[in-house]
Order: C-alpha cells, then sequence, then structure tokens
C-alpha cells in the first residue's frame, strides 16, 4: 500500500511539471527596484501558478534584458518602464503589464571628501560617473541631470560598473568619482562609511526634485506578439507577483530577506536589511501604472534622446492594466 501511494504521489508530480507551462523571464540586475521579482520565485508563487520558469540575470543591466526580449531569447522581461518608450520611438511594440517599483530608487553618491556640490552642477565637471550599464535609466539619470544645468556629456565620463557589490567597490578602488545606482549599493556606501548621498531620488519628494515628478521603474515587460500568442502565461506571471507585492508590504525588511536567496543578498546580512527597509516604500502596492505618472519618464528621454523626442509617443500603448486588474490578487482599495 505505501508504495502505490508513493508511486501514485510520484505521477501526480510528474503530470504536473508536464503540465507546467514555460517561461523564459531575464532579470537586469539584482539591484532592489526588482525585489519583487526573486521574492515571487523563492516563495514559490510562479510554480503555484504552474509555470516552469527559466531565469536569467544579466548583471550588467536592464538595456541587455532589453536587448535579450527585442531578439526573441527571453518572454519576459524584468526591467524599467523607460524601455518601453525606447522601443515605441524604434517602431518595436514593448508592452509593460505590471509595475514592481513606483518610483527612481536611484541616487547620486560620492566619496566624503569629494568636491561635487549638487548646489553648484558645473563642479562635476571632470568627474568620472558609474551607472549600471551604458542605455540603462541610471545612464538616463545623470544625462538628464547634466541637460538641466546646461551641461553635457562632454563634461564627464560615463562608466558601466553595474550594481550592488561591483559598483561600491568601483567608487571604493577610485575607479570612479561618483555614482548613480539603487539599493542596495547606495545603502552599503553609507553604512561602510565609504562615501555619501548627495542626491537622494529615493523618495516621492527627492523624485520630484530630480525629475519633475513620479519616475516609475522596475516592470515587468514583454513584447506584444508574446503577449497577444500567450495571454494565458501573462496572467499566471501577472498573479504570482502580485502574490509577492502583496507579500512584501506584509512583511518586515529581515523577514524579506531572509527568504531571498543567497546570492542575491549583497555585502552583510545586516547592512541589506537596512537596504530593504530604505527601498520599501518605491514598490507599488497593487501593480497598478498611473498614466500621470508615465508623463515624467517621457519628458526625460525627450530632453536628450533624439528618437524618443521626434517619435510621437502614445504612452496608453506602453502599458496595460488588465492583467492586474483580472488578477484575484488585486488589491480593492
Amino acid at each position: 500500500m505505501r508504495n502505490l501511494l508513493m508511486a501514485t504521489v510520484f505521477g501526480l508530480a510528474m503530470v504536473t511539471a508536464a503540465q507546467a507551462e514555460p517561461v523564459r523571464m531575464s532579470v537586469g540586475s539584482y539591484n532592489l527596484n526588482n525585489l519583487p521579482f526573486p521574492v515571487a520565485e523563492s516563495l514559490g508563487f510562479y510554480k503555484e501558478e504552474g509555470l516552469d520558469v527559466t531565469i536569467e540575470n544579466f548583471a550588467q543591466g536592464g538595456s541587455k534584458v532589453l536587448q535579450a526580449l527585442v531578439a526573441g531569447s527571453t518572454d519576459v522581461a524584468v526591467g524599467f518602464y523607460d524601455h518601453t518608450i525606447q522601443m515605441q520611438s524604434q517602431g518595436k511594440h514593448v508592452i509593460g503589464f505590471v509595475q514592481l517599483a513606483r518610483n527612481s530608487g536611484l541616487v547620486l553618491a560620492g566619496k566624503n571628501d569629494t568636491d561635487f556640490d549638487p548646489a553648484k552642477p558645473e563642479t562635476i565637471k571632470g568627474k568620472s560617473v558609474g551607472i549600471t550599464a551604458p542605455g540603462s535609466s541610471s545612464d538616463f539619470f545623470i544625462r538628464y541631470y547634466l541637460k538641466q544645468h546646461g551641461l553635457t556629456d562632454n563634461d564627464i565620463s560615463i562608466i558601466g560598473v553595474g550594481s550592488g557589490a561591483a559598483a561600491v567597490a568601483a567608487l571604493q578602488q577610485g575607479k570612479i568619482d561618483l555614482l548613480v545606482n539603487y539599493d542596495p549599493a547606495a545603502t552599503i556606501v553609507v553604512e561602510r562609511g565609504l562615501g555619501k548621498i548627495l542626491i537622494d531620488a529615493r523618495s516621492d519628494e527627492g523624485a520630484k526634485a530630480v525629475y519633475g515628478g513620479i519616475y516609475p521603474t522596475s516592470v515587468l515587460y514583454a513584447n506584444q506578439d508574446f503577449i497577444d500568442k500567450h495571454p494565458e502565461v501573462i496572467q499566471k506571471v501577472t498573479n504570482a507577483t502580485l502574490k509577492a507585492l502583496h507579500w512584501m508590504k506584509a512583511h518586515s525588511a529581515e523577514e524579506i530577506v531572509a527568504r531571498l536567496p543567497d546570492d542575491f543578498v549583497s555585502g552583510d546580512k545586516k547592512t541589506y536589511i537596512k537596504a530593504v527597509d530604505n527601498a520599501k516604500a518605491i514598490f507599488s502596492e497593487d501593480g497598478k501604472f498611473v498614466p500621470a505618472d508615465l508623463e515624467t519618464p517621457l519628458a526625460v528621454l525627450k530632453s536628450f534622446n533624439d528618437s524618443v523626442a521626434k517619435a510621437t509617443i502614445d504612452l496608453n500603448t506602453t502599458y496595460t492594466n488588465k492583467f492586474v486588474e483580472a488578477s484575484k490578487q488585486t488589491v480593492q482599495n
């Protein structure tokens, strides 16, 4: 009887695994803007939805994920909303379907003895500035800052340094003078006494000061063709991700970090927990896109991206809320 029971359980597991729908998901880096994604994976929410997820982490930044999506080597990207605008200007239809981070999460940090003073923008001239990767939102951040203050990218050197520990090391080792990055790097720089935050766009107030408004960042996006052909997969990914957002809201930073895989945690755990606590305010509570907020990244891109400036961008076709609204996990306000 015991052998029969075990065989039955094993058979059911095999059937379940066989029925799981495969989906390839790629993430640009393990910065904290993307945190709901590894939370959903580590808590088994994608499996619960009947998905067999293959994950690829491009530590170089979100622009590499975008390239993979356009090339067809991944199905769903965990990346930044502004990439959907870029793609529309190039005639490609990339659609955001869940918002993870409703605000920038970016900071500009420098060593404690830096002579760069944000109140005197010209003091940035001659500096080497580390970003996650060319074409990333950290790249957009510094280019927009320069544009707003009558400067150009010829006034500085922009260097891709990745995120997390690699970004912190680049500042610590003097490979760069300033760093534009996310948590956990932002918190690690301060907690270790390596430097200070000079411009902070993690709060709503900081984002409005830098960009003129709320700047949505991390989202789940996919090609329109994939969404049209596999709406059931997109719905399941949405359901799982919303479970993660709700779970994060109900749990402390310490509880969140305890459930993460070891390779996601940068630096010592105590500092990382503090970084998660600092970042919690940027996450969406319901996964929905707010149309008015999407005007901010469009304005930023138009300021220095010629292809976006020349194109007629219809923001309504860069995102959809229908999968979030259809999900049983949607927060009822």
